[in-house]
């Protein structure tokens, strides 16, 4: 979390963080390969009504210890960039997109994380492509009822073998992931991946207010160079790992 000038100190079960926020960590349910861990982000700490925003996370490596950091740091590319940036809200590690995008929510986009052969196409598609309004219909319903969800996205695999899944607070939704599948993002010959994770707030919500005093408005912004960086980094520790892997 240091690449976001956050400080968090292990306490137990947790790892505190600033303010009242923290990250738990479990291992994950039903999976049989090494190198996947829940991690969740607590807003509030100590608040039982306060949200937990749950991911999974997976990485490559040789060794144990390699896929579960590269695991750490998918997660931190993605899904807690969006998380700082929605308590922070200085348009610096995620964008911010408002309701044009998703009528009655505004939404908090983390970086993509592009890993596999030839990724520059996918993230150059994904650069240029707006994913959320084209899945709103179908992702609107799975919304209701909660004033703050997280919303991944995994895309890719290859021409005739492509793979699209996306969950809602964990739990898949078909509709969603079949629109996913139906958007003409580029399937190469080669294996080649993106992972997004989109934080969607309600208006007004409680949780936006968790943002230090004096902090600004959200606003519209892209870092796509920031974006593309990151992806960048990404694909050069996943290829490490695969020629350690040989």
């Amino acid at each position: 979390m240091a690449r976001f000038g956050q400080e968090f100190t292990v306490d137990g079960e947790v790892v505190r963080g600033p303010g009242t926020t923290a990250v738990a960590v479990r291992e994950h349910p039903g999976i049989d390969g090494a190198g996947h861990v829940d991690l969740g982000f607590v807003l509030r700490l100590g608040r039982a009504d306060a949200p937990v925003v749950w991911d999974c996370s997976a990485g490559l490596g040789k060794t144990e210890e390699e896929k579960l950091d590269n695991a750490v740091r998918m997660w931190a590319t993605t899904t807690a960039a969006a998380l700082v940036e929605l308590r922070e809200r200085r348009g610096e590690y995620a964008d911010h997109a408002d309701h044009a995008e998703l009528p009655g929510w505004h939404a908090v986009q983390g970086p993509a994380a592009v890993f596999g052969f030839g990724n520059e196409r996918l993230a150059g598609w994904l650069a240029e492509h707006r994913v959320l309004p084209a899945l709103a219909p179908a992702l609107l319903p799975d919304l209701a009822g909660r004033q703050l969800n997280g919303v991944k996205l995994f895309l890719g695999g290859k021409s005739g073998d492509d793979v699209a899944e996306v969950r809602v607070n964990g739990e898949v939704s078909e509709a969603a992931s079949a629109a996913l599948r139906a958007l003409d993002w580029p399937r190469g010959e080669r294996l080649c991946w993106a992972r997004l994770f989109v934080l969607l707030t309600a208006p007004d919500t409680a949780v936006v207010t968790t943002a230090p005093t004096g902090a600004a408005a959200p606003v519209t912004v892209r870092p796509r160079a920031l974006a593309a960086a990151r992806a960048r980094g990404l694909f050069a520790r996943w290829r490490q790992a695969r020629r350690a892997d040989r």
